[in-house]
Formats: C-alpha cells, sequence, structure tokens
C-alpha cells in the first residue's frame, strides 16, 4: 500500500441515498481529525453532502472533494490518493468492478454494501490474488448484508470455542422482529440480477458454499424440527422465536458467512491450531420468525413467487416496469428520516455444539435502526477498525489482502459495532 496518502478514508456515491447516510456517520462517530474525501461525479451535489454534514456537527472539519468519473485511470488515481475506499455506488454488477479492481491493484482497502453474490462470486476469480499479493483488504457485503448473519455467526462459534473448547455444527438465525423501509437502488439491484446472470450462473454462485476457498467434507445436517412443519417447507425453532419462514437475505447471507467459516478453516488447517475455526462441519441457516403458520406461508409463497416471475424473461419484461412506475422507489430515493424514527432489526440465534451432548448457546443481536442507518453503522465501524484499530489482531490483518468477509475484521469489529449500538450478546 503507498505510503503518505493524502487521506485514510474516501467515501465513493456520498450524494447517493445509502451514501450519505454514511456519510453522517462517518461525521458523526469517526474520530474528529480523519482526514478524509466524498466523491463522485458532481462537485456541484458534493457540496451540497458537505454544506449539510457542517450543519451536522460545525465544529469539525468537513471532507475534501473529490470529482472522478468510473473510468479506470480516474480510480486508479482515486485508490492512490487514500488507505480505504468505501463504495456505495450501485448496482455492484454495473458499476462495481472497476472500484473494487482499482483497489486490488493499488494495495488500497475496500469496503461496499453490495447483496450480489453472483458478482462477488466473479470479483474473487478475478481479483483475490492481486488483493492479497498487494496487501489490500477488500470486503464486500458490509452493511446489512451482511454483517448481522456474519457477525453472529462468529460471536456463538467463538463462544462455544472459548466455553465448551468444541467446534460447532450448526448455526441457525431468525430475524425475529424488523421494521425497515426500502429504497429504489435496493429494487433495482434485486430486478437486475435476473437480466444481468444466467439462471445458471446464479444458481452456482447461490449455492451455500460458492465463496468459501473450501468445502466441508461433511457438513452437518440442515435442523429439520417437526414433521408438521415441514410438510410446508417451514421450519418450528422454539429457541428463536417458533415459527421460521423464508428470509429475502437468507441466500445471500449463507454465503457470506461459509466464506467466513472457509478463510477460518484455512487459516485453522495451515497453521495446525484447529481453535482458530469454526469447525469443519460448520452450516449456518437463516430465517425470518413468523407470528402464524398463515402469515409464514403468505412470505414463503409470496417470495416464490415474485423470484419465479422474475426469472422468467417473459414476466420479468411486464413485471419490471410496473414495479419501477408504481410501488418501488426511483433509483437514490428511499425512506425518510421522519419514517425512519421507529425502525428496528433484531435477531436471535442458536448454536449447537458439534459434541456428543450438542449443547445449545442461544444469541441475540438488536439495532435501533432499519437496514439503511444499519449500513451507515457498520461502514463506518469497519472503517475505524481498518484505519485506527489492531488489524494484526484480526484474521483480515493475519491473511494481509484478499477478498475478505466482514467475520475477518473479528473482536475488535465485534466491540466497535457494540460501541456503536448493535448488541451483540453470545450465551444469553
Amino acid at each position: 500500500m503507498a505510503q503518505n496518502n493524502q487521506y485514510e478514508l474516501i467515501l465513493l456515491g456520498a450524494t447517493g441515498y445509502t451514501g450519505k447516510l454514511v456519510a453522517e456517520w462517518v461525521t458523526k462517530h469517526l474520530p474528529q481529525d480523519l482526514k478524509w474525501a466524498v466523491a463522485g461525479r458532481n462537485t456541484k451535489k458534493l457540496q451540497n453532502v458537505v454544506n449539510e454534514l457542517t450543519q451536522l456537527d460545525p465544529n469539525r472539519k468537513q471532507p475534501d472533494i473529490e470529482t472522478c468519473e468510473q473510468e479506470k485511470e480516474q480510480l486508479l488515481k482515486l485508490a492512490q490518493k487514500t488507505k480505504l475506499i468505501i463504495t456505495t455506488v450501485g448496482p455492484f454488477m454495473w458499476y462495481g468492478e472497476p472500484v473494487l479492481a482499482a483497489c486490488a491493484e493499488t494495495g488500497t482497502h475496500y469496503l461496499d454494501c453490495t447483496g450480489e453474490v453472483p458478482w462477488i462470486y466473479n470479483m474473487i476469480e478475478k481479483y483475490h490474488e492481486t488483493a492479497k499479493k498487494n496487501g489490500a483488504i477488500i470486503i464486500p457485503e458490509c452493511g446489512l448484508d451482511s454483517v448481522p448473519a456474519d457477525i453472529m455467526a462468529y460471536s456463538v462459534t467463538k463462544h462455544i470455542r472459548d466455553t465448551l473448547n468444541a467446534p460447532t455444527a450448526n448455526v441457525v438465525m431468525s430475524l425475529y422482529e424488523g421494521k425497515s423501509g426500502f429504497s429504489g437502488g435496493t429494487a433495482q439491484t434485486m430486478i437486475g440480477l435476473f437480466s444481468e446472470f444466467s439462471l445458471a450462473h446464479l444458481a452456482k454462485a447461490m449455492d451455500p458454499y460458492s465463496l468459501s476457498p473450501v468445502r466441508p467434507t461433511a457438513p452437518s445436517s440442515t435442523p429439520k424440527g417437526s414433521l408438521f412443519y415441514r410438510l410446508f417447507g417451514l421450519l418450528n425453532v422454539p429457541e428463536i422465536g417458533g415459527i421460521q419462514t423464508t428470509w429475502l437475505m437468507a441466500s445471500v447471507d449463507e454465503c457470506i458467512t461459509h466464506r467466513s467459516w472457509g478463510l477460518y478453516e484455512s487459516s485453522a488447517k495451515k497453521t495446525s491450531q484447529p481453535q482458530v475455526g469454526y469447525g469443519p462441519r460448520f452450516r449456518f441457516n437463516e430465517y425470518m420468525r413468523a407470528k402464524s403458520l398463515l402469515e409464514a406461508l403468505a412470505i414463503k409463497f409470496g417470495l416464490g413467487l415474485i423470484g419465479l416471475l422474475l426469472a422468467l424473461p417473459p414476466t420479468r419484461w411486464i413485471l419490471s416496469p410496473l414495479l419501477c412506475r408504481f410501488v418501488i422507489p426511483a433509483p437514490g430515493e428511499g425512506p425518510s428520516k421522519e419514517s425512519m424514527k421507529n425502525d428496528l432489526m433484531s435477531y436471535r440465534a442458536v448454536g449447537i455444539a458439534d459434541t456428543e451432548k450438542k449443547e445449545k448457546v442461544l444469541a441475540k443481536l438488536d439495532i435501533a435502526h432499519g437496514g439503511y442507518e444499519t449500513t451507515g453503522l457498520t461502514l463506518s465501524a469497519a472503517a475505524h477498525v481498518i484505519l485506527r484499530g489492531r488489524l494484526e489482531d484480526t484474521e483480515a490483518g493475519r491473511l494481509g489482502g484478499g477478498i475478505l468477509t466482514p467475520a475477518t475484521l473479528g473482536d475488535p469489529f465485534v466491540k466497535k459495532l457494540n460501541e456503536f449500538g448493535m448488541k451483540i450478546q453470545a450465551g444469553v
């Protein structure tokens, strides 16, 4: 990584909906002496963001402005000016690769807030080794996708190691309660995935272990629950809230969490320290709590129907413009500050030790924000660990670079998330 950088942090996409929220979190929570800049294509819009940040904290030195197009040479120059780039410019399958590539090539650390696993699958193949060689810590999915799931799995497995001296067989997590709005960018991304990637590539990339550098030889079986609920394709787990149904982010979070497992497991094998890893048979599953059987079925089949309609080109061509016109916000727009006041995200999990007794460990994660504020929180916390924390105490620091995951920031990240308001408790 280049020395004597002009900045510690550049936030790319600061004029967008999520970008503005991240800029506010940086202003309110990162150190006052942080050297940073906001970047994008439109100087006037960037200045408006800086003006708003000044009103938020008049006593703080505000960020510089860097104008930059999404072109290779400009992005390389931008990356060379800083230690870390946070980018919120999506959909990443259309706009993300040049930024990630520039960071990998220049040894600049990188964070984003995507949930586009098929794109990440391609980026790992193309840039993991380059980033590792150049010392760039690159962490996609460091927002609501997929920090809560990844950190919950990390915290539960660590608790089982620390208290039982045992590996973990399963972690089952549930969105116990949530209230959050929906932005135009998120909706555009969901629709775009089906048009950008073939169904064959989507199926390959969304395999639960597709992103992991290793595959388990004999993974633990997915918890089955009672026969009655299995008949409906549901699960009943009393420890995390009863009836569990399909959760929109589950397949995305499972891919990222299993990549974390694979990265830690690889380190455990290389260092002959099995206590470093989650456990050789580890499996993660994620669901959403439903308040009744009827609600569980409505969610399960509703999400399945939408997925089917978007997967088929004829119905996607009909459905997409209707959704964009009448249902979802325009790109760059999202929930108002007023509407987000009572937002929250609350998760519950149960971890099962890989022992004869199959001891269970309960955990919970609570956030007094919706998805987009949570993304501002998680990106800011990760930036603090990378820029001002002890990276040498994290798996990301020991690996030295590559396309990694939020959980590789380890205990320092968990600590900073708790300080910023994400309450994570394992062994409750």
